[in-house]
């Protein structure tokens, strides 16, 4: 096999999405669905025949329109059929193999009953979940026959980095020399040994390496193109098994690293509470003892007073007078101290206060300086996806009259995808609301124009929460002509009075919507 200077990576990161699953009854006979393009391929579609049977579900699908999926990165060589259970379980169906015409079949059965079916762009047929690359989904036709009952399926998606390759030079390029079962092998051993394969699964990854030896061997001496394609597919079903076992085991390496890491710091914790009640039982004794050393000196010198007492009276007066003299200057020097203790304490309080507002201070200037970095930053991703201005009632993204058809509410594919990007950016900054606000110019009925305006911004509204921007985010309002941002008299004037304004706002970037006397949806 030719050395690749190649590493992948692989990570476990999932996301979720969700499609419509279809209960296809026992024995219920057979019925037709449609596939539809997802944005990522969105001319491609397909339609399968579905018909229960006994212990199992048929599935006779064809694709058009299925570009090679390397589009997608050269990481991607196929792409895969796959039935998902409305609790997120994946099902690899089968291996969509395109022709020169961007056609294909499959004809396979599913264990399931109840399922979504999507297709997936893949390194190679044998992956065990599938990536994010989402290329075609399920759709119900009209006259689809039977009991259909229709099921949010959530499944998770495996990130498509886990599949992308770190090198000093290029990444690999697919070669239509090469027979595509090979080239799978290829990546499917890439991948295993970037996931550490050949310490976590030696024996299978060993086995995997020498299969696609083999299959490189068969195809440099021109031998069998079956004998290549046979090989090749059992290296890339041993090589996921052994990505499978490896991450399996680095799973259970990393749960014991952690069981011992807690075990360790339990000890480290019981020893310093040892150590800490020992000292405390030293300090008692040794209080303890410096007490019964003072009571026993004072005893003692109380014993050697009364014996001299009587001896010397008159020295005592004496020396009680002088004490007297040195109480009053000790009790002076002691108030003249604490007077000191009590003016430092004074200057220590009053710095304390000074650094507790200056670090308030900093950190009111630290909060605004993220609020404002944040919303330079939302405003260069929204103007990178429409014209987007910085107001004092937050970022307004303006649509222009063009992403719809004239007097429709009908959102057209460009709008749709700019949309979705749009949602990207609300999705990643949960704390943001938006108002939708739609405008028309002065052209038609009042009645006709604020209803239009009315539809178009719901419209935006309800694809934005179709996409999972929270509905509790967004408002949508229609002003209909009552607010032009330039002159009706012209063609250029009215065009831009059509328009539907997007007003990014929220306390994470400083910025609230400022009320507007207009009709709500």
């Amino acid at each position: 096999m030719p050395k690749q200077e190649s590493t992948p990576l692989y990570r476990v990161t999932v996301v979720a999405r969700t499609t419509k699953a279809i209960n296809y009854r026992h024995l219920s006979g057979a019925t037709k669905i449609d596939f539809r393009g997802t944005i990522l391929l969105p001319f491609a579609k397909g339609e399968a025949k579905v018909e229960g049977r006994k212990g199992a579900i048929r599935i006779q699908a064809q694709f058009e329109k299925l570009n090679s999926a390397t589009r997608f990165g050269p990481e991607f060589l196929t792409y895969v059929l796959w039935a998902v259970s409305p609790e997120g379980r994946a099902d690899n169906l089968g291996e969509i193999q395109v022709e020169g015409s961007s056609k294909s079949k499959l004809d396979v059965t599913a264990q399931l009953q109840a399922f979504a079916l999507i297709v997936t762009a893949e390194p190679y047929f044998a992956v065990t979940q599938p990536s994010e690359v989402v290329v075609l989904e399920n759709i119900v036709r009209p006259d689809t026959m039977g009991s259909v009952e229709e099921i949010d399926a959530k499944f998770d998606l495996l990130q498509r980095s886990q599949y992308t390759y770190v090198q000093a030079n290029v990444q690999p390029i697919a070669d239509p020399r090469i027979p595509l079962g090979l080239q799978e092998a290829r990546n499917a051993m890439a991948i295993a040994k970037a996931a550490g394969a050949e310490h976590y699964a030696a024996d299978s990854y060993k086995k995997a390496s020498q299969l696609l030896a083999q299959s490189e061997e068969f195809h440099e001496h021109k031998g069998d193109k079956k004998q290549v394609e046979m090989t090749a597919r059992e290296a890339v079903q041993t090589a996921e098994d052994a990505r499978a076992i490896t991450v399996k085991r680095r799973e259970e390496e990393r749960l014991a690293q952690e069981r011992q890491a807690a075990a360790d710091r339990e000890a480290r914790a019981k020893a310093l509470a040892e150590q800490a009640e020992k000292a405390r039982l030293e300090a008692q004794l040794a209080a303890e003892r410096a007490a019964r050393e003072k009571a026993e000196a004072e005893a003692a010198r109380l014993a050697a007073q009364a014996q001299q007492q009587a001896a010397q009276a008159e020295a005592e007066k004496s020396r009680i007078a002088a004490d007297q003299a040195a109480r009053e200057r000790a009790e002076a020097e002691l108030a003249k101290s604490a007077a000191q203790v009590q003016q430092q304490a004074a200057q220590a309080d009053a710095e304390r206060s000074r650094l507790a507002a200056a670090q308030a201070a900093a950190a009111t200037a630290q909060a605004e300086a993220e609020k404002a970095a944040l919303r330079a930053q939302l405003l260069n991703q929204l103007n990178s996806i429409l014209q987007t201005q910085d107001t004092a009632r937050g970022l307004i993204v303006n649509m222009s009259d063009v992403l719809f058809d004239t007097g429709s509410y009908t959102l057209k594919p460009g709008a749709r995808e700019k949309l979705a990007k749009i949602s990207g950016v609300l999705l990643s900054h949960p704390g943001l609301s938006m108002q939708i606000e739609g405008h028309t110019d002065s052209v038609g009925t009042d009645e006709f124009n604020q209803q239009l305006s009315e539809r178009r911004s719901g419209m935006v509204r309800d694809f934005l929460v179709d996409q999972g921007v929270a509905a509790s985010t967004i408002t949508a309002r229609g002003f209909g002509k009552t607010q032009p941002v330039a002159t009706n008299d012209t063609p250029e004037g009215r065009q831009r009075n059509r328009r539907v304004d997007l007003v990014v706002n929220g306390a994470d970037i400083d910025a609230d919507a400022t009320p507007r006397d207009a009709k709500s949806q």
